[in-house]
């Protein structure tokens, strides 16, 4: 058996969905929504190396998307909250999500460190049931 690959996929929104593709490999994939997506992007993978008898798992491909197309995707997300959150300049975060500026890794980390916060709270939320 092969070594195994590390794989990055951009991800992108279009009109009808989402596409991946790699810049390291002919790889490139569509799906209408993101779960689709990530299993396309498995099957893909997976026969793009199976030739070479090489193994990939899910742990070897690593999903990208940049800020643009992440806030164009996560609607529900709002800029300014976010930005409130992880102190940082409205404007600034605002010029990250329109595609004006490039975070730098710092404000990478800082800007994912408070969307992982905010999906934690989301997930840890338990909703009163009307009856």
């Amino acid at each position: 058996m092969a070594k195994k690959k590390k794989i990055i996929m951009t991800v992108e929104k279009t009109d009808t969905g989402f596409s991946a593709f790699s810049e390291q490999y002919p790889i490139f994939t569509t799906g209408q929504n993101v779960p689709e997506l990530i299993n396309h992007t498995y099957e893909a993978v997976g026969f793009y190396f199976e030739a070479e008898n090489i193994v990939v798992t899910p742990n070897d491909i690593t999903f990208e998307i940049d800020f643009e197309q992440f806030f164009k995707y996560y609607k529900v997300l709002n800029a300014k909250f976010l930005a409130k959150k992880i102190d940082m300049n409205p404007s600034l975060l605002s010029q990250y999500v329109q595609g004006h500026k490039k975070p730098s890794k710092k404000q990478t980390e800082k800007i994912l460190i408070g969307i992982h916060q905010i999906g934690q709270e989301l997930s840890d939320i338990k909703l009163l049931q009307t009856v």
